[in-house]
């Protein structure tokens, strides 16, 4: 497992994007997808292996083989030379592998380099990316990503962005800025909606608005507390620099970005990419201007298709629409090779003490960071990429051996491994979660472990392994596979690389078994290289301060009282006039008429039907999915937790964690895995607040919710907290026995499998012998919670029902330190099968689009909040939110909205195109079939859905609204994560935790 640590800032957070995701900050990336995948949530476990090569047989694989040919055929046919729509193919390249063919093409007027990859998918999928270089703190290519969507010469409606979220089928869109490049991406599966999209996009990017107001409402700006009353404090505000205040309480985030700038010490990875919230304040609105001048210009540009959309449809629209209006001009956006240094360099740096770290007493961080080559050279980043694996990923792996077995700290530093983000790549290896005194020990065995590598090397059988990952990597096909290429080529895209040479995998590959088989010290050569003889190393350690939030809120508080100090009688008079007409802005409902849209009529009226064939193994129910998965089988086992002891119930998770070592009764490896969990889940609240805000509000409303608490709440923070916190894990591991054996029992199992027609009898084999095995130390046990009803359908799953559950209503606030806060209201509402779930999911995302992103966001200064309709539950969020109070107080009005029924038909329609977005997005082979499996949702329950979702009026909206939303109605829990503010420090109707 790698992490990597990529700066991105997003547009668009969570549900916002289309996606459920919002990437930034320092992440955990899984490079090389494993062969062996085991996971289990709450109540089933999934299995996934890789099979045998698949031959082609039948007819109907035939024809998926007929259609995908079609596709790379007619990019073939392309050749070196010919002439597009003013642009020149360059190369055309098959990549087998991944079934595409890449198709390279410049414009013959600007210069701006295109990438088609063809390829048999309907998610077809647009980006263009610019080199954006900042030499200064201030983000401003963060905050000129925000302001470009805020209005464009052909679409001058304020935030189109937003308001193309309800008028597609989009199956992904956002905006990210990187280290050195910032991308537009989107995907969609309908060819108009491309072509729209595409429209949006590149007026967008080439000829943005760049009103000051949309700087100021995105960036910061001066503005009173209360903008209507002259006499309220004046204050910072602004999208991009409470985002940043959020960032920034990340520990992790701070820690990688000073690694990144200390490492880096020179040109534009020395800055802050996504702005320094003290320095944001000092960006104008004439210097965003002028970056955009310099750098989003199609000589600057980089163009990505991918898809089975024709390449010269997208060619013709492009030249026709942006790039036929510019001529050639020199991008001054190179960044240079870093000056290596002579000697290695240390340096420290403080953060915020973390109330949830798994020991309080061992807070500090330590990681060294080495400089490697230019991630142009494919098959140097291939090999180091892949060396960076042998060297720590798995209990087999020198470092871990070396660093985390030995218990010294909590896990690895949060950046670790190879990073191919920069023009140069580096490798980090490092502890945090370690005790202070402890440093020059963990330097020590760095230094020694790098020495042992270079005398012993590694066993070949890892390596093999390791190819074979990537092999089975390589025929995985996921539902959005066009982004995964648009990401994964982009940053050596950026600075010259070839982007097809980095598809050619197997290439890469084939090269290092040879260079491996020349040279049988081929990798301890580039350890030696890269590592023990390299003096461009940094060590950078950082420790927590318990002052750290107050000097930060002081330095705050002094950047703004010069600001304010330096102001004229004029200047105050123009501040409170420019904040009354910015919450004119915010308060008019925009015309969105310029933009383009599909229609409801537009969308399919039923739900594709996935064959599944219903049998056993063992006794045991299976579902068997027939799918072009390349080969591979993937299998899942869904397990009761019905007899399971209340006791026993925090320890789940940390189970499915282990449950695939085999060392789970090693007490010392045990410690060392929960270590690691328990810090995991600590570092993600920062990042994830919404998420875990949601659960616990939902935590006392249904039995689901309870359980999600439980397993993923911070519940589960706390208790791996408590655990990681015990000396003596005997009792934790005499409970891990008892968990497989009431889990891994035939009589509380059903089963899943997905693969090709060839590969289903040797699987099904296979599963009745893996089930013999389970049965032998298994027997009946009875339910604990006798009071669920488990009603059984044909297809084998059941849905449970606990009929004595008691709601209650609870308000509680988690106090963290942090900057922002992360708010939600849950409350309870119907099931997925009840008539008015449909409407409620409507009334969901049309609240968020039409009311709560207008008063969160634009008004509230928040990152992003809405509210959507899932598991029973109709939840309220707000993401890295300044004023708690002021957003609880925004909920209880989009419901009073809701109920007026201050919405037009138009309004409607929109939210019903936002939604059949995500319920019509891809589904992947390897997931074809499960939501029957996983949730007992039969493919007729979903026609009913749908066609609940269609028939939404705005009657039955407002009826929802009353029904369920209404305050002498709704049965509700209410829970914040942050410093919260005075008004609820106060009120004794909160839990404070």
């Amino acid at each position: 497992m790698l992490r990597r640590t990529n700066h991105i800032c997003s547009s668009f957070p969570l549900d916002q994007s289309k996606t459920g995701l919002f990437v930034g900050g320092s992440s955990v990336r899984r490079k090389l997808p494993q062969r062996i995948f085991l996971e289990l949530q709450c109540e089933r476990i999934g299995l996934s292996r890789g099979g045998n090569v698949w031959q082609i047989c039948d007819l109907r694989r035939r024809a998926w083989r007929l259609q995908s040919s079609l596709v790379n055929e007619k990019a073939c046919q392309y050749q070196p030379g010919q002439n597009i729509h003013g642009f020149t193919v360059k190369e055309v390249v098959g990549v087998p592998d991944l079934f595409i063919t890449a198709v390279k093409l410049t414009h013959d007027q600007t210069g701006a380099q295109y990438l088609h990859a063809a390829r048999d998918d309907s998610n077809n999928l647009f980006s263009v990316q610019f080199r954006t270089t900042p030499l200064d703190n201030t983000g401003v290519p963060h905050i000129l990503e925000h302001t470009v969507l805020c209005g464009s010469k052909r679409y001058p409606c304020r935030d189109p962005f937003f308001k193309m979220l309800d008028r597609s089928l989009s199956t992904f869109m956002n905006a990210f800025t990187a280290n050195d490049y910032t991308m537009y991406p989107f995907s969609t599966q309908n060819g108009k909606d491309f072509q729209n999209l595409l429209s949006v996009y590149l007026d967008a990017v080439f000829f943005p608005i760049l009103r000051e107001q949309d700087f100021c409402q995105e960036g910061w700006r001066l503005e009173h507390e209360d903008p209507t009353d002259l006499n309220s404090p004046l204050m910072f505000k602004g999208v991009v620099f409470n985002e940043m205040k959020g960032a920034f309480s990340d520990n992790e985030r701070v820690y990688a970005q000073h690694l990144q700038n200390k490492l880096y010490p020179e040109h534009t990875y020395s800055v802050v990419a996504g702005g320094e919230p003290l320095a944001i304040p000092d960006l104008t609105w004439e210097q965003l201007k002028e970056f955009h001048a310099t750098h989003y210009h199609p000589s600057n540009a980089r163009f990505f298709t991918y898809g089975d959309l024709p390449l010269e449809q997208h060619l013709e629209q492009i030249q026709e629409e942006a790039l036929s209006k510019f001529d050639r001009v020199t991008a001054n956006t190179e960044v240079p090779p870093q000056s290596l240094w002579s000697s290695p360099r240390e340096a420290h740096v403080t953060c915020s003490p973390d109330a949830l770290a798994p020991d309080p007493a061992r807070q500090h961080r330590l990681c060294v960071s080495y400089l490697l080559g230019d991630i142009t050279d494919t098959f140097e980043g291939f090999t180091l990429n892949l060396l960076s694996s042998l060297m720590i990923s798995g209990p087999n792996s020198p470092f871990y051996k070396a660093l985390i077995e030995p218990e010294i700290g909590s896990d690895y530093s949060s950046v670790v491994g190879y990073d191919g983000s920069t023009r140069e790549a580096s490798f980090r290896v490092g502890l945090q979660g370690m005790a202070e005194e402890d440093a020059e020990k963990v330097k020590q065995i760095i230094s020694q472990t790098i020495d042992d590598i270079v005398e012993t090397g590694f066993p070949e059988e890892r390596i093999d392994a390791l190819l074979h990952e990537i092999e089975i990597g390589l025929k995985h096909q996921s539902a959005n596979f066009g982004l995964s290429l648009a990401s994964f080529i982009a940053s050596s895209w950026n600075h010259g690389g070839d982007p097809v040479e980095l598809l050619q995998i197997n290439d890469s590959v084939d090269k290092f078994r040879e260079a491996l088989k020349e040279n049988p010290r081929f990798l301890q050569d580039k350890v030696k290289h890269y590592f023990k003889e390299n003096p461009h190393r940094l060590t950078l350690s950082m420790s927590p301060d318990e002052a750290y939030l107050e000097k930060q809120a002081k330095a705050e508080e002094e950047k703004l009282q010069k600001k304010i100090n330096a102001l004229s009688e004029g200047d105050r008079k123009e501040i409170y006039e420019k904040g009354l007409q910015l919450l004119a802005a915010q308060s008019c409902p925009p015309d969105a008429s310029s933009l383009p849209s599909l229609k409801v009529s537009d969308i399919a009226p039923t739900v594709p039907v996935t064959p599944v064939q219903i049998g056993t193994a063992g006794g045991v129910p299976v579902q068997y999915c027939e799918q072009p998965t390349n080969g591979l089988v993937y299998f899942r086992a869904f397990c009761s937790l019905n007899t399971l002891p209340e006791d026993v119930k925090l320890h789940v998770p940390l189970f499915c964690n282990v449950i695939t070592n085999p060392h789970f009764k090693d007490e010392e490896r045990m410690r060392a895995l929960v270590k690691m969990s328990a810090q995991e889940l600590a570092n993600g609240i920062s990042y994830s607040g919404h998420m875990y805000a949601m659960t616990r509000a939902g935590r006392h409303l249904t039995p689901a919710a309870e359980l999600n608490e439980a397993f993923d709440g911070m519940e589960q923070v706390k208790f791996m907290k408590s655990i990681a916190e015990t000396s003596d894990l005997s009792r934790v591991i005499r409970m891990l026995p008892r968990i497989k054996k009431h889990l891994l029992n035939p009589a509380n199992m059903r089963c899943a499998i997905n693969t090709t027609p060839q590969n289903m009898s040797d699987s099904s084999a296979q599963l009745e012998s893996f089930m013999k095995e389970v049965a032998v130390n298994s027997k009946v046990r009875r339910p604990v919670r006798t009071n669920i009803i488990e009603v059984s359908y044909q297809t084998g799953p059941t849905i449970k029902a606990e009929y004595n559950f008691k709601p209650c209503q609870m308000k509680t606030i988690f106090q963290l330190p942090f900057p922002v806060n992360f708010v939600s209201e849950a409350i309870r509402t119907v099931p997925f099968s009840h008539e008015d779930n449909a409407s409620l999911r409507i009334l969901g995302r049309m609240m968020t689009s039409k009311f709560l992103h207008g008063e969160i966001r634009e008004k509230g200064g928040a990152y992003g909040g809405g509210a959507r309709m899932s598991g029973g539950l109709f939840s309220f969020y707000s993401y890295r939110d300044p004023t708690p109070v002021q957003t609880l107080s925004v909920f209880r009005r989009g419901v009073d909205w809701a109920k007026s029924g201050q919405f037009s038909q138009q309004d409607i329609d929109e939210a019903k195109m936002s939604v059949f977005s995500s319920v019509d997005s891809p589904v992947s082979p390897a997931n074809k079939g499960l939501d029957g499996f996983l949730t007992g949702v039969t493919d007729e329950m979903l026609q009913d859905h749908r066609e609940r979702l269609f028939a939404a009026s705005h009657r039955s909206l407002v009826e929802v609204a009353e029904r369920y939303l209404g305050a002498g109605q709704r049965t509700c829990g209410v829970a914040v994560l942050g410093p919260g503010s005075e008004t609820i420090k106060k009120d004794p109707s909160w839990i404070k935790k």
